[in-house]
């Protein structure tokens, strides 16, 4: 076919159907030609090669009237080769499109895939490979731009959000009540079964594992294994081709429209630290194809390998402007398009990073914050990476929400009974001000979790002591060994009823302190149904029921005790502040937190730091004198604690809830009984007595 190239235009980026014809923009700096390659509709055959003719600042670009939505394409790019020096291009190899919004199917893996020829040699990455990998290639597709979701966002103000970490697969893949057919897909996330038990349980946001199209890592599929989490991005403007049951990118729109018209947000986790192209031995794909030395972070004074601060082989170059601008344009892409409400960023130190290491002033953390449309987004990130110094928990610039590992970790250890945590438990209890309290970020900075898809689910962490991986073949190499875990006596499953209350307990703790934190809680999937995966704290690679959420051991107590949960932070603002406790008095003449030891009086720096102390209790005010203040116990301990209700400025506490699941009168009490390992919650009226308010 006689293809009429007319000179297009350098923006936008990737392929842009106008309504009549097709631009095509490509940036490669390095590249001496840039070929565009167009594809029969299946993909099997090469109908045309078209060289692009101009470069505007690095931009390779051209128009062709005769090209519509649907039309199947890749790139060919000539240059240097030259490893040694960072060059690597091979127009042997069809590459994708940074920017393609559609991909026609999975990588097929075969040597010819990579620019080096394979073998033993260790400077084999320095001899080109002059096979062509375009019938191994997944295709680009030209797709139309219109807008696609059309309910307005929910719009949940940062202190009543409540997130709710999820796999769309994995998510969906058991659910009873689901269709088989939509199974595993967006689809299946906009089934009225799911959606309702969203709005059950509480949560205001669903947090997705990436669902950027991935590539399946080659030695995982040897081994009959996959990259079931899809940490290894293909594309980072294209979905997942296997999430979509239709094929069509409606199906996402349709999926946030349902969830959006529920009241429930859409948080995408991305991925732009790392591409799935590896270190220097990896395939030959997109990027390092496309322009090697501007995509990457090259090994400082040896170009011929990459700078491995993401622990997957290579990281992507932030600082580069045309690389910024590429993370820029999908963020705006997914929020604008498809209204995505969020971003959690995936080893989000990496994206910071310099030539002189992490800087919270990163011109790419600036770009997103000014941003009219990203601002308006949640922005999370995951604070830490594999590089020099790479956590940095407390060091995001205001605006970002970060995970805060050391609410986990703390939270673990303090329910576990270990000696001398209570100080730093109540830190992390009030939303961690020691590391967040600054130029003016609020207590949302903190995202709490207890659980999260990287370790053992709820279940899982009162179950087991060791992770067992034994099903991931990598002879338990792979997984966190520090898991601050507790089997509650046992080692696994149990038939023993003593243990199995013991654990039932522990799980209402971990919730019941999640929700009562100060800070935006982060619930697992499938947490609120028991869900286990055997003590496996990596499942990575299980694309199987072992890694999917299990709806078959579901225990409608537990989901109700989240669903209440949800609801009393909702309803009291005392535990869903917008501004950090200071225990000083208010405008109303009352301290917004106090915290007292178990005999009713307020904590002295000696009980503080008292080892072997474990009980406590907390009043929370609320900003609003209206509202009702909240009075939390907790007793970490083994033992049973004869308690004293604190003097303060309220009487007639209301039982709302004990872990112990133990009836209380709701009686104005002098004592109370604290249950080893348990958590009691009271709300009050704020009425001011005679005496000194506390």
């Amino acid at each position: 076919m006689n293809h009429i190239l007319k000179e297009g235009r350098p923006y936008p980026r990737g392929a842009y159907f106008d309504g009549k014809g097709t631009n095509f923009a490509l940036f490669s700096d390095h590249a001496s030609s840039v070929t565009l390659c167009l594809f029969n509709r299946n993909g099997t055959s090469e109908t045309d090669r078209i060289q692009l003719q101009e470069c505007t600042n690095g931009v390779w670009h051209g128009y062709l009237d005769d090209v519509k939505p649907g039309q199947l394409y890749g790139y060919r790019i000539d240059g240097p080769w030259s490893p040694e020096e960072g060059q690597r291009f091979n127009a042997n190899k069809l590459l994708l499109d940074p920017y393609a919004r559609n991909l026609s199917g999975p990588i097929n893996w075969n040597d010819a895939l990579y620019g080096y020829t394979i073998s033993d040699s260790p400077d084999a990455d320095l001899h080109m490979d002059d096979r062509d990998s375009a019938s191994f290639m997944p295709k680009a597709i030209v797709t139309s731009p219109e807008p696609l979701t059309r309910v307005a966002k929910p719009d949940i103000r940062w202190p009543k959000t409540i997130i709710y970490e999820a796999h769309v697969k994995g998510l969906t893949m058991q659910h009873p009540l689901i269709p088989n057919d939509i199974r595993g897909t967006f689809a299946a996330l906009s089934d009225s079964a799911l959606v309702s038990h969203l709005q059950k349980i509480g949560v205001t946001a669903i947090e997705l594992m990436p669902i950027h199209a991935f590539s399946q890592d080659r030695h995982l599929l040897e081994n009959n294994l996959s990259n079931y989490w899809g940490y290894n991005t293909l594309s980072y403007f294209a979905p997942e081709p296997s999430y979509l049951c239709s094929g069509e990118l409606e199906e996402i729109a349709k999926t946030v429209d349902t969830l959006h018209a529920a009241g429930i947000e859409v948080i995408l986790d991305v991925v732009y630290n790392h591409t799935c192209e590896g270190n220097h031995l990896g395939p030959t794909i997109c990027w390092r194809g496309i322009d090697n030395l501007s995509y990457y972070k090259e090994l400082p004074g040896n170009p011929r390998y990459y700078d491995n601060l993401t622990g997957c082989g290579n990281a992507l170059n932030t600082s580069h402007p045309k690389v910024l601008q590429m993370i820029m344009d999908s963020l705006r892409l997914w929020a604008s398009i498809y209204g995505i409400d969020g971003f959690r960023f995936d080893l989000a130190l990496t994206l910071g990073r310099n030539e002189h290491g992490f800087n919270r002033d990163h011109a790419l953390f600036h770009a997103m914050l000014q941003d009219p449309i990203l601002t308006r987004c949640k922005l999370i990130a995951e604070p830490w990476d594999v590089g020099p110094g790479g956590f940095q928990l407390g060091s995001f610039p205001p605006g970002f929400s970060e995970w805060n590992g050391d609410y986990r970790d703390v939270t673990r250890e303090f329910w576990a009974g270990k000696d001398g945590m209570l100080s730093r438990f109540a830190s992390r209890f009030a939303a961690s001000s020691d590391l967040f309290n600054e130029q003016h970020r609020r207590p949302w900075s903190s995202v709490n979790f207890i659980t999260a898809h990287d370790g053992f689910t709820l279940h899982d962490l009162v179950s087991f002591n060791e992770k067992h991986n034994e099903a991931n073949g990598e002879n338990g190499q792979d997984g966190a060994n520090d898991n601050r875990s507790w089997n509650c006596g046992h080692e696994g499953e149990t038939d023993n009823e003593e243990i199995i209350a013991l654990r039932s307990q522990q799980k209402r703790n971990f919730l019941a302190t999640l929700f009562l934190s100060q800070g935006i809680p982060m619930l697992l999937a499938g947490d609120e149904l028991n869900n286990t995966q055997q003590g496996n704290n990596n499942t990575y690679c299980q694309d199987n029921p072992l890694g999917w959420v299990n709806w078959d051991n579901t225990d409608d107590s537990l989901i109700d005790f989240v669903g209440m949960l949800a609801d009393l932070r909702k309803k009291h603002s005392a535990i869903s502040r917008a501004e950090f406790l200071t225990g000083k008095l208010n405008e109303h003449g009352n301290s917004d937190v106090a915290w007292f030891n178990v005999n009713g009086e307020k904590m002295t720096n000696e009980q503080w730091n008292d080892p072997h102390n474990k009980a406590m209790a907390v009043k929370f005010v609320p900003p609003n004198k209206n509202e009702s203040a909240v009075l939390v116990f907790l007793n970490a301990s083994h033992v049973t604690v004869d308690a004293k209700m604190p003097y303060c400025d309220t009487h007639a506490w209301k039982l709302l809830v004990n872990t112990p699941l133990i009836p209380l009168p709701n009686v104005e009490q002098d004592r109370i009984k604290l249950e080893p390992r348990s958590i009691y919650v009271y709300e009050g009226s704020l009425i001011k007595t005679k005496d000194k308010v506390l």
